[in-house]
């Protein structure tokens, strides 16, 4: 969606019968991992590359026979990340935002779903016998929550891939409520993106 605007679930659920409604959901989990023995990890967060070269979250659209956006969403994960979704369920606490486009009469629902760590990685690794693997997924990536010494790669270079709509600024402020990167740290696509010391609360997200 280009230039999307953000709405309340309420205004967004008003919009009438003439738009369609997409849920898309960040899964994360906390990772003690350390990178290189020097740089911790501390959360796994997934996105996946489309099929059209461009990064965004697992989901899709919601049907006319599904009871909820929460009923569709977690219907598309499975269709999208394979039978380790049926793990877990994404209920109506974990969502985020809603965005419309100024082009087709879609709007877009965001949710962040915290899972364990062994939650996560069964879903990475029953996603490539998915039913859309391969067709509208291509694969999965994990978000590198690190900026190397020469102050581009981890988090900064991954920032200037080509995301799809509000994606982007999903993913960023889903980074700031898990106090990973700090408010203000970031103003276009060029930007050296401040991180904060790895005292996280993994509680702050459901």
């Amino acid at each position: 969606m280009a230039r999307a605007r953000r709405l309340e679930l309420a205004e967004a659920l008003a919009l009438g019968p003439g738009w369609r409604h997409a849920c898309y959901a960040l899964l994360h989990a906390p990772d003690p991992g350390i990178l290189f023995g020097r740089l911790p990890l501390r959360y796994a967060i997934l996105m996946q590359m489309r099929f059209d070269g461009r990064l965004g979250f697992p989901g899709g659209f919601v049907d006319s026979q599904d009871s909820s956006l929460e009923v569709g969403l977690n219907r598309g994960l499975l269709e999208l990340l394979g039978e380790a979704a049926a793990a877990f369920r994404v209920e109506r606490p974990d969502y985020r935002s809603s965005h419309a486009g100024s082009g087709p009469r879609v709007v877009a629902h965001f949710y962040a779903k915290s899972l364990t760590l062994e939650q996560l990685l069964a879903v990475e690794a029953s996603a490539t016998g998915a039913k859309d693997h391969g067709l509208e997924v291509l694969g999965l990536v994990r978000v590198p929550l690190y900026t190397l010494h020469d102050g581009v790669g981890g988090l900064p270079i991954f920032l200037e891939n080509c995301f799809i709509g509000a994606a982007r600024e999903q993913l960023l402020d889903t980074l700031q409520d898990l106090g990973v990167v700090e408010a203000g740290a970031f103003s276009g696509l060029q930007i050296p993106v401040r991180l904060r010391q790895p005292s996280v609360d993994s509680g702050n997200l459901r």
